[in-house]
């Protein structure tokens, strides 16, 4: 049975929400162009059942729904439980904070500083699935040779085992795992690795998990093989807690044995599961994606990219890989997304590596990049939560745009006392760190300002993401802003600022 409701947009009513993947269309206003299915979230990034409007309105939904803009009405079907529409707050920000403390708190806890107050670096574009002991230690050697910020995480992606579901490195590619990871401790770094909740079929590990009932199966009572963008593989049954223990166990053999500290949790996306099958729990395709999220709650260094419902926790979040592109798909899409995210409650977020992070666009003809991007994507990630690198700027750019990547990546340490303390306040609130402009300037004409962020209340970034570009127009709300050069704008007005490719316009709010 389908619930429907066609609710009557108020006057310059707008909505956020359902996935992060939209903020791209949002907000969802009169004549928007937005239609949504999210049964199953089929968009490889955060999603969550919940809508906030500018105007005091929210709704919510136990399950997934759909929602459409029609005119002048925001259509809603619930397809397996009614949604609801709350009322609540004058405004963007009292509303999403009503909704937050309803149904998804903070946990109180956020993860741990070391996401923030420095750079990560991930080494799958640098490697692909080549991931191998020696390209990873001369990878992060060459970023202290190169002047770049040591300080933080450093991740080893997906290729260091022989195949999914082998709780083990690779010994033709890992001599000594346990000392490569003890290098990368003595270097600073806090050292994940990839996982999924995959495993390849037709191997011991598989044949293992099916025998103790650890798989999900299909009617048939076979183990359902599930395809997904490395083949085809089986799937734990995370739903069920023995399994979910059994799981973590073999995560916590990696940290006992070689000093690991976390995972990159990949995968668990919604469509990669299904309503029909046949699992522990009673629950549906997404249900199973969010169990694969709060299985991340073991570990104080996790990294997910795909969630359902897991808002409000002490998860860390990426953006979905990006191209290697000006486009929406590339780095357009990074402020509207990361502000996507915090609006879904989920505060704690990275967007795409730098240069972009889909592993087709670097295939071919590495020495043929768009330098100018790739130092615009730097800029651009500089002041979100987390940044992070994967591709080394210095193989891949000549001299100068190298300069500017290491460049951007020092600014960034210079605000690093102001990230903590948002994420401390995210803690303790919910809110999110990287807001929209019309979440912290309410009512006043900034509801589809979607290419600048406020970072907290009173920071103002406005990375240019436009190719040859070197002014920027930015809207400024009423109050004095200093940039970092000390000039003061008076505000309330919108003024095109130079940008040259070595400037990220910043602007902190100061007293009359």
């Amino acid at each position: 049975m389908e619930y429907t409701m066609n609710i009557k947009l108020l006057e310059n009513e707008c909505w956020w929400g359902g996935c992060s993947d939209d903020g791209i269309k949002a907000p969802f206003c009169e004549n928007s162009e937005i239609s949504r299915n999210l049964d199953p979230n089929n968009t490889y990034n955060q999603a969550s059942p919940l809508l906030v409007s500018n105007k005091g309105r929210y709704i919510w939904g136990e399950s997934a729904y759909t929602y459409k803009i029609e005119k002048d009405e925001l259509v809603i079907t619930g397809i397996k439980e009614k949604p609801q529409i709350f009322e609540g707050g004058s405004n963007l920000r009292e509303t999403y904070l009503l909704a937050s403390q309803r149904f998804f708190p903070t946990s109180k806890v956020a993860p741990p500083k070391e996401f923030f107050d420095g750079i990560q670096y991930n080494s799958w574009i640098e490697l692909m699935y080549n991931q191998n002991q020696e390209g990873i230690i001369n990878y992060a050697k060459k970023i202290k040779e190169e002047g770049y910020p040591t300080k933080g995480v450093f991740m080893i992606d997906c290729g260091w085992n022989d195949y999914y579901g082998k709780f083990e490195f690779s010994t033709s590619k890992f001599t000594d795992p346990k000392a490569m990871v003890d290098e990368l401790h003595a270097m600073g770094y806090k050292v994940m690795l990839w996982t999924c909740p995959f495993i390849s079929a037709d191997t011991a590990e598989f044949r293992y998990a099916w025998s103790k009932g650890y798989l999900i199966m299909n009617k048939w009572g076979l183990p359902s093989i599930k395809q997904w963008w490395d083949g085809f593989s089986s799937v734990v049954d995370i739903t069920n807690p023995e399994v979910a223990e059994w799981y973590y166990q073999q995560h916590k053999y990696l940290m006992d044995k070689y000093g690991i500290d976390g995972f990159k949790l990949d995968a668990g996306d919604g469509h990669f599961y299904s309503d029909d099958d046949v699992i522990y729990a009673k629950t549906d395709s997404n249900g199973q994606s969010e169990a694969w999220a709060k299985f991340g709650l073991r570990f104080k260094y996790n990294e997910y990219r795909a969630c359902w419902k897991a808002a409000g926790l002490e998860l860390v979040h990426r953006l979905r890989d990006k191209n290697h592109s000006w486009t929406d798909n590339g780095v357009a899409a990074l402020v509207p997304c990361q502000l996507a995210q915090g609006i879904l409650g989920y505060a704690y977020t990275c967007p795409d590596m730098i240069g972009g992070g889909q592993f087709t666009d670097f295939l071919e003809d590495q020495d043929k990049l768009d330098q100018e991007l790739f130092v615009r994507y730097a800029q651009c990630a500089a002041l979100m939560p987390m940044t992070q690198f994967s591709i080394s700027p210095w193989r891949v750019l000549d001299e100068y745009h190298n300069g500017l990547c290491r460049d951007i990546s020092w600014v960034r340490m210079e605000y690093i006392e102001d990230i903590l303390a948002l994420t401390e306040h995210a803690r303790k609130t919910g809110e999110p760190v990287v807001r929209y402009m019309e979440y912290v300037f309410p009512n006043q004409g900034f509801e589809k300002v979607i290419d600048q962020f406020m970072l907290g209340d009173n920071i103002l970034v406005a990375p240019v993401m436009e190719k040859g570009k070197i002014t920027r127009e930015i809207k400024f709300p009423e109050g004095n802003w200093k940039s970092r050069s000390g000039e003061i704008i008076k505000g309330g007005q919108t003024l095109t600022v130079d940008a040259p490719l070595d400037v990220l316009p910043i602007y902190r709010k100061v007293n009359d």
